[in-house]
């Protein structure tokens, strides 16, 4: 006889442990199969891409600091020039400033900007357009710009801010900061004694020094933070492939939608037609004789007793596949010989890989042995 506690007890450790169970499956450990090129695709459409924003900005500092050296002088000429000019014409005048004096003052500070800003910006902006492209390519949505609750939600926001993300944005950030000051200490400890020696220059040679220490120490600065996007462009990528990481009955799941799915199913049966015909193509040399209609008809007949007791058809086609047949058949001469009767009933009663019936075998005969003959008479020849 059961005893009613202990029962009961048995069989709420069998629930317990069910739910537990059932709890546990489909989490985070559960998903070790690689994103589906659907899922990929998916999270695409919804702005989900892995890209190093540390690769972009590493390539615009560098590309703007070897800007910046290119076109250096042009820039100091320009500047000097204006600074000249706002010297010797706009704080000489002994009248009264109006209108126009303002006008034509922000108008040569447009001109100044325009000749020495813009440039650099256009060649900043570009690079980035051209970097971003490379790793994401042409994407619009409009999926990150809906309000989602997770965004608002308090507890969700704390959660992302101690986050393995946010911990490695903040290593990022003490990297930068480390990579900034050990350059620019390291750099300005080796010229020690040359910048002692400033003291007694001019400035035009002071001058000179800090412009070359500003680009040394920014070259040398983007040259570590190339490294550094790098780096990130790695981890952008494995965590990336880790949240579209799938469980194996999501996998299953998302084969078994593709099945189902019409346009899915179209584009498989059109694949599978093109590689059939590419493979029917091939076999075409290889066939003794190509029988046609002649112009909307061809098929291609092949004898061989070690395959088949009777000729079979490697290839057949209509209209366009037909001329095609007979292109290759030339190219490769093989004979072709006109029967329509013959031609139509072969296209109409026999798959590509089948024997011809017994109906056909004193017709077909006929024509290999007019073949055959040819080929004999040509190597007598």
């Amino acid at each position: 006889m059961k005893n009613p506690i202990t029962s009961n007890i048995f069989e709420a450790d069998c629930r317990l442990e069910l739910n537990y169970q059932l709890f546990a499956s489909g989490g985070a450990a559960d998903k070790t199969e690689k994103a589906t090129p659907k899922k990929k695709s998916d999270a695409r459409k919804k702005g989900q891409v892995f890209q190093s924003r540390e690769v972009t900005a590493s390539l615009i500092l560098i590309v703007t600091v070897v800007a910046m050296r290119i076109f250096g002088g042009t820039i100091y000429a320009q500047l000097s020039q204006y600074l000249k000019k706002t010297f010797n014409e706009y704080l000489t005048i002994k009248d009264a400033i109006d209108f126009n004096i303002l006008a034509n003052l922000f108008i040569d500070v447009l001109m100044v900007l325009a000749k020495t800003v813009l440039p650099l910006l256009l060649v900043a902006f570009l690079t980035a357009l051209i970097v971003n492209y490379a790793q994401v390519g042409i994407l619009f949505t409009m999926e990150t710009l809906k309000i989602k609750g997770d965004r608002i939600n308090p507890l969700s926001g704390f959660k992302r801010i101690f986050s393995l993300r946010s911990v490695v944005e903040l290593l990022k950030s003490i990297i930068k900061i480390i990579i900034v000051g050990w350059v620019a200490y390291s750099y300005l400890k080796s010229k020690t004694e040359q910048v002692l020696t400033l003291i007694d220059t001019d400035l035009m040679s002071v001058l000179i020094f800090i412009a070359d220490a500003a680009f040394t120490v920014a070259l040398r600065i983007c040259m570590a933070m190339v490294l550094l996007g790098f780096a990130d462009y790695l981890y952008q990528r494995y965590d990336y492939e880790k949240n579209l990481k799938m469980t194996k009955q999501e996998v299953k799941e998302e084969y078994k939608q593709m099945e189902g799915n019409p346009e899915i199913k179209s584009k498989i049966k059109q694949k599978q037609r093109q590689m059939s015909l590419k493979r029917m193509m091939q076999d075409i040399p290889k066939a003794d004789v190509i029988i046609t209609n002649p112009t909307h008809f061809a098929v291609a007949l092949k004898y061989d007793s070690e395959k088949s007791a009777a000729p079979f058809v490697v290839a057949k086609g209509q209209d366009y596949i037909a001329l095609r047949i007979k292109q290759i058949a030339a190219d490769n001469k093989v004979q072709i010989v006109e029967n329509k009767p013959l031609a139509r009933t072969l296209y109409s009663t026999v798959d590509i890989g089948q024997a011809i019936p017994p109906d056909l075998y004193q017709a077909v005969a006929e024509i290999l042995a007019f073949v055959y003959n040819l080929k004999n008479g040509g190597k007598a020849g």
